[in-house]
């Protein structure tokens, strides 16, 4: 301060000393002090020039040659929010990110001071032409800035990195629907450069990666492959890389909302064997309260599946299960025509049974003439009539046949305790019917789990 205080009273002295400020400030001593972003500025501006560079024009080959272009790409599976079974397709974000050499755009790096120039404007350096062919729908991120940024270093690589989100499509097959496995692809393709310009190959080591959290509402990611599926066309042939993800369903949803409620509406079902026969409203409203029930369940689980042309696993659980619900309501109609048979076959007997204890008290002799109220004499035929005593002889022998002592034989001897026909086919039927059911079970499980196994491998 004195130095400046003494140099203003001589006027002439200031510049002078403002000069030797100057050149011996440490800004100008120091080398590491120098403002490279400047530098990098001057470099994008020598590099990007409109006389030096175009973006139109694709990068040369390997070595300078004039062969392709090689793209290596890899992505970034951030989330896959949704897997559709009616639309068949599937909404994912990712990290997408390309690499490519262009000697164009070499710069020096002033001694690794410059580790790269960083761009935000993608239509300043020539990009592949890269899409994506199964997408349906898709956009980029903006918030609050674009998700996306280009990379140029010192050896002329670039690096090319946005975030984007896809709805893909996904065909299914769903005949092993719930027990079965679904891929789903991203497929890259190149649209306007074919093999001969530009070639895209996976980046080596890891080329693919997922998030650590990944978590499906109904589905787990097995696993995912790499691969390439170029196309040809009458154009030419199109580099094309794919990633199939394989996703197992969760079955544990299907098995509380689906199989066990069906499984519990059959046995209920069932409870009508359990029912006195002569219980008709209660077995009635029960056959059909469960049939319909049944039938609800079904159409809701067909309203969430598209409609395709085979038949799949879970439709032939449902219908295996609705056919035992409506072969109960079918069981109480044959015991309800059974119970009505016999008792017609009860009252045929009570009146043989009648007949024979009247003729049994009345004198032989005095049954060819009887008073009646009016004191005339009526006569009374020697000989029945045809039919009464046809249906008297079937009376007779079905009374025989029942004296007759069975057969050794365990299931008519445990038979024989139930005196009744329809008594008879509800005790049949409770034991036919989950026995089937139980048997229908061992198939089903046995079948359908070893194809899942067999198209696994």
């Amino acid at each position: 301060m004195k130095f400046l205080k003494a140099a203003a009273m001589w006027p002439g002295v200031l510049p002078l000393v403002v000069l030797l400020i100057f050149l011996v400030h440490p800004s100008r001593c120091s080398p590491g002090k120098v403002n490279y972003r400047e530098k990098e500025k001057e470099v994008l501006d020598d590099i990007l020039g409109e006389k030096k560079y175009d973006a139109r024009i694709r990068p040369s080959g390997e070595n300078g040659t004039d062969g392709p272009a090689y793209v290596q790409v890899n992505i970034f599976v951030r989330s896959i929010s949704k897997i559709d079974d009616v639309t068949m397709e599937y909404s994912v974000q990712l990290t997408f990110r390309e690499q490519w050499l262009d000697e164009r755009l070499k710069f020096n790096d002033f001694g690794g001071r410059l580790k790269y120039l960083t761009l935000t404007e993608s239509t300043r350096v020539w990009m592949p032409d890269l899409f994506f062919s199964n997408e349906k729908e898709g956009h980029f991120h903006e918030i609050i800035m674009p998700n996306v940024y280009i990379r140029i270093f010192p050896h002329g690589s670039v690096l090319y990195s946005i975030r984007i989100s896809l709805t893909l499509s996904c065909p299914m097959n769903l005949k092993l629907y719930p027990l079965d496995r679904q891929t789903c692809s991203l497929r890259m393709a190149s649209y306007g450069w074919t093999t001969d310009d530009l070639v895209f190959v996976w980046k080596e080591g890891d080329p693919v990666q997922v998030v650590k959290n990944l978590h499906l509402p109904r589905f787990t990611l097995e696993k995912y492959l790499t691969d390439y599926c170029n196309s040809k066309t009458n154009t030419g042939e199109y580099s094309c890389l794919k990633v199939d993800l394989l996703f197992k369903r969760e079955f544990s949803y299907y098995l509380i909302q689906i199989y066990i409620p069906c499984c519990m509406l059959v046995i209920v079902s069932w409870v009508s064997f359990w029912l006195d026969q002569s219980a008709v409203p209660a077995r009635v409203s029960l056959g059909v309260t469960t049939l319909l029930t049944m039938a609800t369940q079904t159409s809701g689980i067909n309203a969430s599946l598209p409609p395709v042309s085979y038949t799949k696993a879970i439709d032939v659980w449902t219908g295996v299960c609705l056919t035992f619900v409506f072969g109960a309501l079918l069981e109480f109609a044959l015991v309800n025509y059974a119970s009505r048979s016999d008792m017609h076959r009860e009252n045929i007997k009570k009146k043989y049974r009648t007949e024979i204890e009247h003729s049994s008290s009345v004198d032989p002799t005095t049954e060819l003439l009887e008073p009646d109220s009016s004191t005339n004499f009526q006569m009374k035929p020697l000989v029945r009539h045809t039919e009464d005593s046809m249906t008297m002889d079937k009376v007779r022998q079905c009374e025989v046949h029942m004296m007759q002592p069975p057969k050794k034989n365990c299931c008519r001897s445990w038979l024989s305790k139930f005196p009744t026909r329809s008594k008879r086919i509800d005790v049949i039927s409770r034991i036919t019917f989950p026995l089937v059911f139980a048997l229908f079970n061992l198939a089903y499980w046995s079948t359908y789990l070893f194809r899942e196994e067999a198209e696994n491998e």
